[in-house]
């Protein structure tokens, strides 16, 4: 049995999924004529309240395409120091936008209000144009952390009165939402893009969603393509993605669960220094200073479970769908005699 922990994002389509792939009717996306994608995109955006969706083929690409729209080059980002559009998007910022961004030392992830107008450009023109403020919900770098609804209300209010865009990069927000008592309308009244993942926590093959008013998703669509991102016959992986939607949203409490039962034994570890705080699916742990991370991670290998260094001395586990209280128990005992 291979367990593995890399990420939420290694799950195998369920039987349901699979069923609802194979019957999904499907026409030419690039067209707007295929009604599985047309249907997921009206669910999603209605979920969050928002006018319009787009579908494409990845977290990436979503937010890749929310930042070309919503900037010009030369402008600029604000964004926490862990924040995936700056590590994970291979330079995506300033390739595909012509665009910088302007680091903030948030808590866990987590940027406020205040530092967000601390560092606000003035409008001189030796200085670039602060445009954009993209904030993450879960944080995946930060261990899973989530944004209160209280604090991303206030940098709503921020960026509304220094007119600046504010973009949710929701790669697992129905992991925070689960952990929260807002809902989907709650958070898309906030943020003028959301970008939804389908392929996280969700388990499904592939795709995210990106949303906003009817006028950017066209502006959207129109990057889409310029990126290369126009589908065809998409509706197999819409459907998965409806699915999703409609099947496990619920059942993310059972991943955090998971998540923090193995954090617990994690944390009498003699070889472990320190667990960040586990509040959904992610943990990240620090290993005594004479182990190394890739080392570990080969030891782990040798024992058919897959784990993803995250730093000399970091490792992170993902619990997710396929990961099953079977298993939890094997790797703590796995763990228990390292």
């Amino acid at each position: 049995m291979i367990i593995d922990l890399r990420s939420d994002t290694v799950t195998k389509p369920t039987k349901g999924m699979l069923e609802a792939m194979f019957s999904a009717e499907v026409g030419d996306d690039v067209f707007g004529e295929d009604p599985t994608v047309i249907a997921l995109e009206a669910k999603t955006a209605k979920l969050f309240n928002k006018e319009a969706a787009l579908f494409c083929p990845s977290g990436t690409m979503t937010n890749q395409i929310a930042i070309k729209v919503h900037t010009q080059p030369g402008d600029e980002v604000l964004c926490d120091v862990t924040s995936h559009i700056y590590n994970y998007e291979s330079g995506g910022i300033s390739f595909n936008s012509g665009v910088q961004a302007k680091l903030i030392h948030g808590e866990r992830g987590r940027i406020t209000g205040q530092q967000v107008v601390e560092n606000i450009n003035p409008d001189y023109d030796w200085l670039t144009p602060t445009r954009l403020v993209s904030i993450e919900n879960t944080g995946n770098r930060a261990g899973g952390s989530y944004y209160s609804i209280q604090q991303m209300q206030e940098l709503a209010k921020v960026c509304r009165e220094n007119h600046l865009n504010y973009h949710l990069d929701g790669a697992r927000i129905f992991n925070a939402i689960t952990e929260n008592n807002y809902s989907t309308k709650d958070v898309g009244k906030l943020f003028d893009s959301i970008s939804v993942c389908l392929s996280k926590g969700l388990g499904a093959p592939a795709g995210s969603l990106l949303l906003g008013n009817k006028e950017f998703i066209k502006k959207a669509r129109r990057v889409r393509k310029v990126f290369g991102g126009g589908m065809r016959q998409a509706g197999y992986l819409a459907a998965a993605g409806i699915y999703a939607l409609d099947n496990h949203v619920r059942r993310l409490k059972e991943d955090h669960k998971r998540a923090k039962n193995l954090s617990k034994v994690i944390n009498g570890l003699a070889y472990v220094d320190d667990v960040l705080p586990v509040d959904t699916n992610i943990i990240i742990f620090n290993l005594d200073k004479k182990i190394k991370a890739e080392n570990f991670v080969k030891q782990l290998a040798t024992k058919n479970i897959k784990a993803s260094g995250f730093g000399k001395q970091a490792i992170r586990f993902v619990t997710h769908l396929d990961f099953t209280d079977e298993m939890l128990e094997k790797v703590e005992k796995i763990l228990k005699s390292s």
